[in-house]
């Protein structure tokens, strides 16, 4: 059983020495996601980092999360085309580690944004003191460096390396799963008490209302990214799984791969989308680029 890096490329080597036509098709679809990953979350660091208002705690960790995404466009994915076109074993080694730690950096972003959005429901009040701009980076500093670091684990036993991923996944996976569970009967409790507190009549009570339709609403948004990186993420455990039964799974892992690159393309729409102001500092960073190169 080849492992780690070297599955794509022998698989496919077996077959022809030329790439097949699979493997082209493939190449050419992730140029466009390219292209699309690196100017769209170049986008977004930008607007980011000339809009000072923006610069919360959850946007920080949005922050995290789009250069991650930035790393796949800018360096897996070229690495990857190379990889599959030349299989070159260098290259098979570079891009799997980097893809995995950059996918981990993803799901573990996602998984601290579902569980900030927890507390911000949960302490509501108290969250601005718990959750601080220094403490968001200290916990981005630490996610990078703990993944990069478990990087280096493949070199030295990449059985080890597979087995702390799949277990990574796992509980990550789960501790999203209970935040949102948790999210979800903090929003049904509080809907049983939305009629009481609208009666009132005090501008603090109808404050705090509002605040609390506002965390809601990014909660929201925290597990719509949640599910869509889920969804491009699904290809890639059938493409794992299906090389455990068959050896006839080459094109699956390709395209399952391509799946999971997609995601860091449409991450950017995705926060555009659903963050308004995060859409309008956007909208004037285009404006303003334009504007100049006019």
């Amino acid at each position: 059983m080849p492992s780690g890096a070297g599955f794509y490329g022998s698989q496919v080597a077996k077959n022809s020495s030329q790439p097949e036509i699979t493997v082209i098709v493939n190449c050419a679809l992730n140029v466009p996601l390219m292209i699309l990953s690196i100017f769209g979350n170049a986008l977004v660091l930008v607007a980011i980092l000339k809009t000072p208002s923006l610069r919360s705690s959850s946007i920080l960790l949005l922050c995290s999360l789009a250069v991650s995404d930035l790393l796949v466009g800018t360096l897996i994915q070229p690495l990857y085309i190379a990889s599959v076109l030349t299989r070159k074993e260098l290259l098979d080694s570079l891009w799997f580690t980097v893809s995995f730690a950059a996918c981990g950096i993803s799901l573990c972003t996602i998984t601290t944004i579902s569980v900030d959005r927890f507390l911000a429901l949960h302490f509501h009040m108290r969250y601005p003191s718990l959750v601080t701009k220094s403490r968001t980076v200290h916990a981005i500093a630490i996610i990078w460096f703990l993944i990069f670091l478990l990087s280096g684990v493949y070199y030295l036993n990449p059985l080890v390396y597979f087995f702390l991923i799949a277990l990574g996944v796992g509980l990550f996976l789960l501790i999203s799963i209970v935040a949102y569970i948790g999210i979800y009967r903090i929003v049904k409790r509080q809907k049983l008490q939305i009629s009481t507190l609208q009666q009132a009549v005090q501008a603090s009570t109808t404050e705090n209302l509002s605040n609390f339709k506002q965390l809601k609403t990014s909660a929201l948004n925290s597990f719509v990214f949640f599910i869509v990186m889920v969804v491009f993420y699904m290809p890639m455990s059938i493409a794992m799984t299906l090389y455990l039964v068959t050896e006839n799974w080459d094109s699956a892992w390709g395209f399952a791969t391509t799946a999971v690159f997609m995601n860091s393309s449409i991450n950017p729409v995705l926060f555009c989308w659903r963050i308004g102001t995060l859409r309008k500092a956007v909208t004037k960073t285009v404006q303003k680029i334009l504007g100049k190169q006019s």
